[in-house]
């Protein structure tokens, strides 16, 4: 099971000079994304426990349009393993205008996780 969330990253997303986004901003996003699998699988939010792998590969800045995507790999009784991956597909470009923007050839990938979120014991899978 998959789900994906898109949104534009704004001047507030921005936390260091040159409008560069902090990693925990994404992690945010993770949070959002796997919450919504865990409501479409279990009828109930759950709670993140742990990442086991967090990598960032490549910054995000306000303006950048982000893709984020979460996957369910496997469930246990409580438990359910899920994978992540954020990809920006637009790139602003200030350099040409205040408004311009990329669309970018092939989205670039900026951060990959995997890590484990719990659901209330006895609470069963929607059928």
């Amino acid at each position: 099971m998959k789900a994906t969330h898109r949104v534009r990253l704004s001047a507030h997303d921005a936390h260091y000079g040159g409008g560069l986004v902090d990693g925990a901003r994404v992690l945010g996003l993770f949070g959002d994304v796997g919450t919504e699998l865990l409501v479409r699988l279990d009828g109930d939010e759950g709670l993140f426990r742990a990442y086991d792998s967090v990598e960032f590969l490549a910054p995000l800045h306000a303006g950048d349009f982000v893709e984020v995507e979460a996957e369910i790999v496997s469930t246990g009784k409580t438990s359910r393993k899920m994978k992540f991956e954020a990809r920006k597909y637009i790139s602003p470009r200030p350099d040409i205008s205040d408004s311009a923007a990329d669309l970018l050839a092939e989205p670039v990938v900026v951060c990959r996780a995997s890590g484990t979120c719990v659901v209330p014991a006895g609470k069963k899978r929607r059928a």
